[in-house]
C-alpha cells in the first residue's frame, strides 16, 4: 500500500448482505471457502452473517471466525439483546471480532415498519451499542435508511451512539435512492455537524437500485467516509450492492481525482469473482466491468488495431491488474487483419503474407454467422485453405456452435 494515499475499509458484505440475494444462497464450507478468498483478496473486514436469522447462518460465521484469522470478523445484529448476544457467541473464536448492529432511523421505517417513536428508536440504539461494547471493543452501528432520514435526528442518534461505545457509523443508502452529489454533501455535513465525529470512523453501504451504487459510494469517500460496504460482483438484495472491484479499481486508476488507496490485491479480483460465481452457480454477466469476460474483450477492427499498437488506446487499466488475460482479440465478422495474423501467430499456424487475406476474409464470412470465431475454427479455416478447399467451411450450424476461445475466459 502506497504511503502517499489516504487508506480506505473494505467493508466485504458478500456473505452477509450478498449472500441474502434471491438465489446467491451458500453452504457452510462455501462460505468458508469464500471467506478464505477474501482473506487473500486482502479485505479489511468480512461481514460473514446474521447469527439470529438462522443456525445455519451462526454456524457460518462461528466457522469462519475459528478459520479466517487475518481480517475482523463482523456479524450483523438488531439493536435487540437476543441479536447482539447469538452475534457476541458466534464471533466469539475470532481473533479479531466486530459486532454490526443497525436500526432505521427514517421515519417512514420507524413509522410504518417498525411503529415506534424517535425517542424509542434513540434509546434503543444507545442499549444495543451498550450491550454490544460488553462483548467487544469494536462496535459499528449502522443507521437503515439514513439518506432518507430527517438530518436532525439522523445527528441525534450518530452523536449517541458514538458516546455510547461505536466506533464505525455506517449511514447507508439502503434503497438507493441517493445521487452522488446529494451522498458526498449528505456525509460532509453529517460529519460536520455531529460533535464526537472524530472519535468514529465513517462508512457507505449503497445499494444499487438505480445503478448508482458505485458513483455513490465514491462521492461518499469524497464526502468524508474511510470504509466503504461493498461485495463481490455486487451481489445483494434487489439491484444489489456497490461492487468492490469497481470501487477498488477506480480509486486505483483515478488517483487525480480520489486520492486514497485501499489494501487489495488487485491481481486476484478476476479469480475471486469467478469462485463466487461458481459457488453460488450464477455467471457474471459479460459486460460486467472489471470482472465480466468482455471487460477487456475488443472486435471491432480499430480498437484491435489501437491496442495492438498501444493498449492504452483502449484500455485505461491492464488486465493482468485485475486478473484477466492480456490482450483479448476476439475475432468475428467486425475483426481486423492485424487481429486475424495476431491470433494466427499466437496459434503458431505460420500464415504467409499471401494466405492473410483469404484467412481474413474466411474469418469475416465465418463471422457472419457465429458471433466467435474460435481457435478451433481459425486453424480449420487456414488447413482448408491450404488443402485448397473454400477456407469458409460451409457447415455454420445455424450459427448454434460454440467453442471455446483462446483469448480469455468463461464462467
Amino acid at each position: 500500500m502506497s504511503t502517499d494515499f489516504t487508506q480506505v475499509v473494505i467493508f466485504d458484505t458478500t456473505l452477509r448482505d450478498g449472500e441474502q440475494a434471491p438465489g446467491f444462497s451458500l453452504e457452510v464450507p462455501a462460505k468458508v471457502q469464500m471467506a478464505r478468498a477474501l482473506d487473500a483478496l486482502g479485505v479489511d473486514i468480512i461481514e460473514a452473517g446474521f447469527p439470529i436469522a438462522s443456525p445455519a447462518d451462526a454456524e457460518a460465521v462461528s466457522h469462519i471466525a475459528r478459520e479466517v484469522r487475518r481480517p475482523v470478523i463482523a456479524a450483523l445484529a438488531r439493536c435487540r439483546p437476543q441479536d447482539i448476544e447469538e452475534a457476541a457467541r458466534a464471533l466469539a473464536p475470532a481473533e479479531r471480532r466486530r459486532i454490526h448492529t443497525f436500526l432505521a432511523t427514517s421515519d417512514l421505517h420507524l413509522e410504518r415498519k417498525l411503529r415506534i417513536t424517535r425517542d424509542a428508536c434513540l434509546a434503543a440504539v444507545i442499549d444495543g451499542v451498550r450491550l454490544a461494547r460488553q462483548f467487544t471493543d469494536d462496535v459499528e452501528f449502522s443507521a437503515e435508511d439514513a439518506t432518507r432520514s430527517d438530518h436532525d435526528f439522523l445527528c441525534r442518534v450518530v452523536e449517541a451512539a458514538i458516546d455510547n461505545g461505536a466506533t464505525t457509523i455506517n449511514l447507508p443508502d439502503t434503497v438507493g435512492y441517493s445521487t452522488p452529489d446529494e451522498t458526498r454533501e449528505f456525509f460532509a455535513e453529517i460529519i460536520r455537524r455531529v460533535p464526537n465525529a472524530d472519535k468514529a470512523v465513517f462508512s457507505a453501504h449503497c445499494h444499487d437500485d438505480l445503478g448508482l451504487a458505485v458513483a455513490n459510494s465514491l462521492a461518499a469517500i469524497a464526502g468524508g467516509v474511510r470504509q466503504v460496504e461493498c461485495a463481490i460482483n455486487g451481489i445483494g438484495e434487489r439491484a444489489g450492492n456497490a461492487a468492490l472491484e469497481e470501487i477498488v479499481m477506480a480509486l486505483r486508476v483515478r488517483k487525480d481525482l480520489l486520492p486514497f488507496d485501499t489494501a487489495i490485491q488487485s491481481p486476484l479480483l478476476f479469480e475471486t469473482s469467478q469462485l463466487l460465481a461458481r459457488l453460488a452457480n450464477e455467471p457474471v454477466q459479460a459486460n460486467k466491468a472489471i470482472v465480466g469476460r468482455n471487460a477487456f474483450a475488443h472486435e471491432a477492427g480499430i480498437h484491435q488495431d489501437g491496442v495492438l499498437k498501444d493498449a492504452r488506446t483502449y484500455e485505461i487499466m491492464r488486465p493482468q491488474d485485475v486478473g484477466q488475460e492480456p490482450e483479448q482479440l476476439v475475432l468475428g465478422r467486425h475483426s481486423g487483419r492485424h487481429a486475424v495474423q495476431r491470433r494466427c501467430d499466437a496459434l503458431e499456424l505460420k500464415v504467409t503474407a499471401d494466405e492473410i487475406e483469404p484467412v481474413y476474409r474466411a474469418v469475416i464470412s465465418f463471422g457472419e454467422h457465429r458471433k466467435i470465431v474460435g481457435d478451433g475454427d481459425l486453424r480449420r479455416i487456414v488447413e482448408r485453405l491450404r488443402a485448397g478447399a473454400p477456407a469458409a467451411p460451409d457447415d455454420t450450424n445455424g450459427g448454434h456452435h460454440v467453442e471455446h476461445v483462446g483469448y480469455g475466459h468463461g464462467v
